[in-house]
Protein backbone atom coordinates (compact mmCIF):
# COMPACT_ATOMS: atom_id res chain seq x y z
CA UNK A 1 0.00 0.00 0.00
CA UNK A 2 2.48 2.60 -1.02
CA UNK A 3 1.87 6.04 -0.60
CA UNK A 4 2.92 8.06 -3.63
CA UNK A 5 5.68 10.29 -3.66
CA UNK A 6 3.54 13.54 -3.27
CA UNK A 7 2.95 12.29 0.24
CA UNK A 8 6.25 13.51 1.64
CA UNK A 9 6.24 15.24 4.69
CA UNK A 10 6.41 18.77 4.19
CA UNK A 11 3.79 19.11 2.16
CA UNK A 12 2.82 22.81 2.96
CA UNK A 13 0.37 23.56 -0.12
CA UNK A 14 -2.38 24.95 1.85
CA UNK A 15 -0.29 26.33 4.93
CA UNK A 16 -0.25 29.58 3.18
CA UNK A 17 -0.45 33.02 5.02
CA UNK A 18 -4.41 33.85 4.22
CA UNK A 19 -5.60 30.35 4.96
CA UNK A 20 -6.18 31.25 8.76
CA UNK A 21 -7.32 35.00 8.37
CA UNK A 22 -9.83 33.41 5.27
CA UNK A 23 -11.38 31.07 8.45
CA UNK A 24 -12.87 33.86 9.85
CA UNK A 25 -11.74 35.70 12.95
CA UNK A 26 -14.47 33.40 14.82
CA UNK A 27 -13.08 30.15 13.98
CA UNK A 28 -11.78 28.49 16.00
CA UNK A 29 -14.04 30.15 18.59
CA UNK A 30 -14.52 27.13 21.21
CA UNK A 31 -12.51 23.59 21.46
CA UNK A 32 -12.66 20.99 18.95
CA UNK A 33 -13.91 17.36 19.61
CA UNK A 34 -11.55 15.07 17.83
CA UNK A 35 -13.48 11.55 17.73
CA UNK A 36 -10.97 8.62 17.64
CA UNK A 37 -13.00 5.34 16.66
CA UNK A 38 -11.27 2.90 18.97
CA UNK A 39 -10.49 2.83 22.82
CA UNK A 40 -8.37 4.83 24.63
CA UNK A 41 -4.63 3.67 24.90
CA UNK A 42 -4.40 2.46 21.76
CA UNK A 43 -1.54 3.52 19.12
CA UNK A 44 -4.66 5.55 17.04
CA UNK A 45 -5.71 6.78 20.24
CA UNK A 46 -1.83 8.24 21.31
CA UNK A 47 -1.72 9.40 17.65
CA UNK A 48 -4.64 11.71 17.71
CA UNK A 49 -3.80 13.21 21.55
CA UNK A 50 -0.09 14.10 20.24
CA UNK A 51 -1.81 15.83 17.16
CA UNK A 52 -4.17 17.63 19.36
CA UNK A 53 -1.78 18.59 21.86
CA UNK A 54 0.02 19.65 19.08
CA UNK A 55 -1.77 21.97 17.05
CA UNK A 56 -4.18 23.35 19.70
CA UNK A 57 -1.68 25.72 20.75
CA UNK A 58 -1.65 27.57 17.29
CA UNK A 59 -5.34 27.27 17.10
CA UNK A 60 -5.56 29.10 20.48
CA UNK A 61 -8.39 26.33 21.51
CA UNK A 62 -8.17 22.81 23.38
CA UNK A 63 -8.43 20.13 21.15
CA UNK A 64 -10.52 17.47 22.76
CA UNK A 65 -9.86 13.46 22.34
CA UNK A 66 -13.21 11.22 22.08
CA UNK A 67 -13.33 7.59 22.05
CA UNK A 68 -15.92 6.21 20.34
CA UNK A 69 -14.78 2.41 19.54
CA UNK A 70 -17.17 -0.21 17.94
CA UNK A 71 -18.04 -2.09 14.58
CA UNK A 72 -15.16 -1.74 13.01
CA UNK A 73 -14.70 2.72 13.32
CA UNK A 74 -18.44 2.57 12.30
CA UNK A 75 -19.64 4.15 15.36
CA UNK A 76 -17.22 7.42 15.39
CA UNK A 77 -17.42 7.62 11.10
CA UNK A 78 -21.25 7.91 11.70
CA UNK A 79 -21.03 10.42 14.42
CA UNK A 80 -18.98 12.79 12.61
CA UNK A 81 -20.86 11.71 9.32
CA UNK A 82 -23.85 13.83 10.87
CA UNK A 83 -22.18 16.12 12.62
CA UNK A 84 -22.90 19.91 11.75
CA UNK A 85 -19.93 21.07 9.15
CA UNK A 86 -18.33 24.14 11.35
CA UNK A 87 -14.77 22.63 11.46
CA UNK A 88 -15.33 21.67 14.99
CA UNK A 89 -15.52 18.29 14.85
CA UNK A 90 -13.16 16.04 13.43
CA UNK A 91 -12.32 12.09 12.98
CA UNK A 92 -9.21 9.56 12.77
CA UNK A 93 -10.52 7.48 9.42
CA UNK A 94 -8.34 4.81 8.81
CA UNK A 95 -7.87 2.16 6.08
CA UNK A 96 -11.41 0.29 7.74
CA UNK A 97 -12.91 3.81 7.70
CA UNK A 98 -12.61 4.72 3.73
CA UNK A 99 -11.27 2.07 2.64
CA UNK A 100 -12.49 -1.43 3.46
CA UNK A 101 -15.72 -1.45 5.07
CA UNK A 102 -17.44 0.20 1.73
CA UNK A 103 -16.89 -3.51 0.68
CA UNK A 104 -17.36 -5.29 3.50
CA UNK A 105 -20.63 -4.20 4.89
CA UNK A 106 -23.70 -4.49 2.41
CA UNK A 107 -24.68 -1.36 4.41
CA UNK A 108 -23.29 1.31 6.03
CA UNK A 109 -24.85 4.42 7.61
CA UNK A 110 -22.10 6.74 5.82
CA UNK A 111 -20.87 7.41 2.90
CA UNK A 112 -17.10 7.29 2.53
CA UNK A 113 -17.40 9.15 -0.84
CA UNK A 114 -20.09 11.47 0.02
CA UNK A 115 -19.87 12.51 3.74
CA UNK A 116 -16.27 13.22 4.59
CA UNK A 117 -13.73 16.33 3.79
CA UNK A 118 -10.66 14.79 3.73
CA UNK A 119 -8.05 17.34 5.90
CA UNK A 120 -4.48 15.10 5.82
CA UNK A 121 -2.78 12.07 6.31
CA UNK A 122 -1.11 11.44 9.39
CA UNK A 123 0.22 8.16 9.71
CA UNK A 124 1.55 4.57 8.79
CA UNK A 125 1.45 1.82 11.00
CA UNK A 126 4.04 -0.84 8.88
CA UNK A 127 2.84 -4.05 9.26
CA UNK A 128 5.34 -7.16 10.17
CA UNK A 129 4.99 -10.53 9.55
CA UNK A 130 5.79 -12.23 12.60
CA UNK A 131 5.50 -15.59 14.12
CA UNK A 132 5.05 -17.78 17.47
CA UNK A 133 8.51 -18.45 19.27
CA UNK A 134 7.94 -22.28 18.69
CA UNK A 135 6.79 -22.02 15.13
CA UNK A 136 9.24 -24.73 13.08
CA UNK A 137 9.31 -22.06 10.20
CA UNK A 138 11.79 -19.28 10.48
CA UNK A 139 12.06 -17.59 7.17
CA UNK A 140 9.51 -16.27 4.88
CA UNK A 141 10.28 -18.81 2.46
CA UNK A 142 10.21 -21.95 4.66
CA UNK A 143 6.84 -20.65 6.15
CA UNK A 144 5.45 -20.47 2.54
CA UNK A 145 6.95 -24.34 1.45
CA UNK A 146 5.47 -25.36 5.03
CA UNK A 147 2.12 -23.59 4.09
CA UNK A 148 2.04 -25.49 0.72
CA UNK A 149 2.84 -28.41 2.29
CA UNK A 150 0.23 -28.32 5.19
CA UNK A 151 -2.81 -26.99 3.27
CA UNK A 152 -4.92 -25.21 5.85
CA UNK A 153 -3.25 -26.36 8.60
CA UNK A 154 -1.17 -22.78 9.68
CA UNK A 155 -3.25 -21.03 11.40
CA UNK A 156 -2.91 -16.55 11.20
CA UNK A 157 -4.42 -14.52 14.00
CA UNK A 158 -5.89 -10.73 13.06
CA UNK A 159 -7.40 -7.95 15.26
CA UNK A 160 -10.80 -8.91 13.48
CA UNK A 161 -11.85 -9.91 10.31
CA UNK A 162 -11.41 -6.91 7.32
CA UNK A 163 -8.96 -5.46 9.37
CA UNK A 164 -5.59 -4.54 7.53
CA UNK A 165 -3.66 -7.43 9.22
CA UNK A 166 -6.60 -9.87 7.93
CA UNK A 167 -6.02 -7.92 4.21
CA UNK A 168 -2.54 -8.08 4.38
CA UNK A 169 -2.66 -12.12 5.01
CA UNK A 170 -5.29 -12.34 1.74
CA UNK A 171 -3.36 -10.67 -0.34
CA UNK A 172 -0.07 -12.49 0.90
CA UNK A 173 -1.79 -16.35 0.11
CA UNK A 174 -3.09 -14.78 -3.17
CA UNK A 175 0.48 -13.64 -4.43
CA UNK A 176 2.32 -17.62 -2.68
CA UNK A 177 -0.92 -19.43 -3.63
CA UNK A 178 -1.12 -20.41 -0.26
CA UNK A 179 -3.88 -21.55 2.13
CA UNK A 180 -3.80 -20.75 5.99
CA UNK A 181 -6.86 -20.39 8.42
CA UNK A 182 -8.19 -17.09 9.75
CA UNK A 183 -8.27 -16.69 13.35
CA UNK A 184 -9.94 -13.79 14.07
CA UNK A 185 -9.85 -11.78 17.58
CA UNK A 186 -11.51 -8.74 19.17
CA UNK A 187 -8.30 -6.35 18.84
CA UNK A 188 -4.82 -6.61 18.37
CA UNK A 189 -3.56 -7.24 22.21
CA UNK A 190 -5.76 -10.72 22.86
CA UNK A 191 -4.57 -11.91 19.35
CA UNK A 192 -0.76 -10.79 20.09
CA UNK A 193 -1.37 -12.63 23.24
CA UNK A 194 -2.66 -15.61 22.17
CA UNK A 195 0.13 -15.80 19.34
CA UNK A 196 3.02 -15.65 21.86
CA UNK A 197 1.55 -18.15 23.87
CA UNK A 198 1.42 -20.72 20.76
CA UNK A 199 -2.24 -20.57 19.78
CA UNK A 200 -1.81 -19.46 16.36
CA UNK A 201 0.96 -19.51 14.57
CA UNK A 202 1.29 -16.07 12.76
CA UNK A 203 0.22 -12.86 12.12
CA UNK A 204 0.75 -9.47 10.44
CA UNK A 205 1.11 -7.26 13.22
CA UNK A 206 1.39 -3.21 13.44
CA UNK A 207 4.56 -1.95 15.45
CA UNK A 208 2.04 -0.36 17.61
CA UNK A 209 0.66 -3.28 18.93
CA UNK A 210 3.69 -5.27 18.67
CA UNK A 211 6.55 -3.54 19.05
CA UNK A 212 7.58 -4.02 22.53
CA UNK A 213 6.97 -8.08 22.51
CA UNK A 214 9.34 -8.37 19.20
CA UNK A 215 11.95 -6.55 20.73
CA UNK A 216 11.71 -8.11 23.95
CA UNK A 217 11.98 -11.52 22.06
CA UNK A 218 8.50 -13.03 22.65
CA UNK A 219 7.36 -12.33 18.91
CA UNK A 220 10.15 -13.60 16.27
CA UNK A 221 9.81 -11.47 13.26
CA UNK A 222 10.02 -13.00 9.68
CA UNK A 223 9.57 -9.86 7.48
CA UNK A 224 8.11 -6.40 6.61
CA UNK A 225 5.08 -5.33 4.85
CA UNK A 226 7.18 -1.67 3.29
CA UNK A 227 9.42 -0.64 0.89
CA UNK A 228 12.70 -0.44 3.02
CA UNK A 229 13.55 -1.44 5.72
CA UNK A 230 12.38 -0.54 9.19
CA UNK A 231 15.41 1.40 11.37
CA UNK A 232 13.99 -0.38 14.18
CA UNK A 233 14.31 -3.76 13.06
CA UNK A 234 17.39 -3.37 10.50
CA UNK A 235 17.95 -6.72 10.09
CA UNK A 236 14.57 -8.16 9.19
CA UNK A 237 13.93 -7.66 5.35
CA UNK A 238 10.83 -7.05 3.61
CA UNK A 239 8.91 -9.39 1.90
CA UNK A 240 9.92 -8.20 -1.29
CA UNK A 241 13.46 -9.08 -1.08
CA UNK A 242 12.89 -12.76 1.22
CA UNK A 243 12.94 -13.94 -2.48
CA UNK A 244 9.14 -15.40 -2.68
CA UNK A 245 8.18 -15.91 -5.88
CA UNK A 246 5.15 -13.60 -6.51
CA UNK A 247 5.73 -10.70 -3.87
CA UNK A 248 8.11 -8.76 -5.61
CA UNK A 249 5.69 -5.72 -4.82
CA UNK A 250 3.86 -6.63 -1.70
CA UNK A 251 3.48 -3.77 0.42
CA UNK A 252 0.78 -3.45 3.49
CA UNK A 253 -0.14 -0.62 5.59
CA UNK A 254 -2.71 0.52 8.26
CA UNK A 255 -2.94 3.84 7.54
CA UNK A 256 -4.52 7.12 9.16
CA UNK A 257 -6.02 10.22 8.26
CA UNK A 258 -7.93 13.22 9.30
CA UNK A 259 -11.31 13.95 7.89
CA UNK A 260 -14.18 16.77 8.71
CA UNK A 261 -18.25 16.33 7.94
CA UNK A 262 -18.63 17.39 4.33
CA UNK A 263 -19.21 20.79 3.90
CA UNK A 264 -17.17 22.37 6.13
CA UNK A 265 -15.73 25.60 4.56
CA UNK A 266 -13.00 24.92 2.91
CA UNK A 267 -10.39 27.99 4.75
CA UNK A 268 -11.31 25.60 7.81
CA UNK A 269 -10.00 21.99 6.38
CA UNK A 270 -6.86 24.49 5.07
CA UNK A 271 -6.14 26.05 8.31
CA UNK A 272 -6.40 22.63 9.72
CA UNK A 273 -4.43 20.95 7.01
CA UNK A 274 -1.35 23.22 7.90
CA UNK A 275 -1.27 23.22 11.33
CA UNK A 276 -1.31 18.72 11.57
CA UNK A 277 1.20 19.24 8.60
CA UNK A 278 3.53 21.62 10.67
CA UNK A 279 3.05 19.58 13.52
CA UNK A 280 3.98 16.43 11.88
CA UNK A 281 6.96 17.79 10.83
CA UNK A 282 8.14 18.82 14.99
CA UNK A 283 10.86 16.66 16.60
CA UNK A 284 8.20 16.53 19.77
CA UNK A 285 5.22 14.89 17.85
CA UNK A 286 7.99 12.85 15.58
CA UNK A 287 9.52 11.53 18.55
CA UNK A 288 6.45 10.34 20.06
CA UNK A 289 5.19 8.25 16.70
CA UNK A 290 8.65 7.27 16.42
CA UNK A 291 8.50 5.46 20.23
CA UNK A 292 4.82 3.71 19.61
CA UNK A 293 6.41 2.47 15.78
CA UNK A 294 4.40 4.76 13.79
CA UNK A 295 5.38 6.88 10.60
CA UNK A 296 4.50 10.60 10.25
CA UNK A 297 2.86 11.27 6.97
CA UNK A 298 1.24 14.31 5.76
CA UNK A 299 -0.77 15.12 2.20
CA UNK A 300 -2.85 17.99 0.97
CA UNK A 301 -6.86 17.34 1.63
CA UNK A 302 -6.79 16.42 -2.51
CA UNK A 303 -3.85 13.82 -2.39
CA UNK A 304 -5.52 11.86 0.33
CA UNK A 305 -8.93 12.26 -1.42
CA UNK A 306 -7.07 10.76 -3.96
CA UNK A 307 -5.47 8.12 -2.07
CA UNK A 308 -8.56 6.98 0.27
CA UNK A 309 -10.04 6.08 -3.28
CA UNK A 310 -6.84 4.26 -4.89
CA UNK A 311 -6.95 2.19 -1.54
CA UNK A 312 -10.75 1.52 -1.89
CA UNK A 313 -10.39 0.03 -4.89
CA UNK A 314 -7.09 -2.31 -4.04
CA UNK A 315 -8.39 -3.26 -1.08
CA UNK A 316 -12.10 -3.80 -2.42
CA UNK A 317 -11.01 -5.91 -5.65
CA UNK A 318 -9.19 -8.23 -3.06
CA UNK A 319 -12.40 -7.88 -0.50
CA UNK A 320 -14.21 -9.37 -3.28
CA UNK A 321 -12.22 -11.56 -5.02
CA UNK A 322 -11.95 -13.65 -1.77
CA UNK A 323 -15.97 -13.03 -0.51
CA UNK A 324 -15.07 -11.42 2.66
CA UNK A 325 -18.14 -10.02 4.70
CA UNK A 326 -18.63 -9.21 8.01
CA UNK A 327 -22.31 -9.03 7.73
Amino acid sequence: MAAPAALALGALALGLPGAASAAGDNWPGQPLRWIVPYPAGGGTDVVARALGQAISPALGQPVVVDNRPGAATIVGADAVAHSKPDGYTLLTADTGTLAANPSLYKKLPYSADKDFAHVSLVARFPLVLVTSPGFPAHTLKDIVAYAQQHPGKVNFASPGAGSPHHLAMELFMDQTHTKMTHVPYKGAAPAVQDLMAGQVDLMFVDLASGQQNVLAGKLRPVAVATPRRLGVLPNVPTVAESGVAGTADFQAYAWQGVVVPAGTPRPVVARLNAELVKALKSPEVQKRFEGIGVEPVSSTPEEFAQYARSEAERWGKLIKAKGITVD
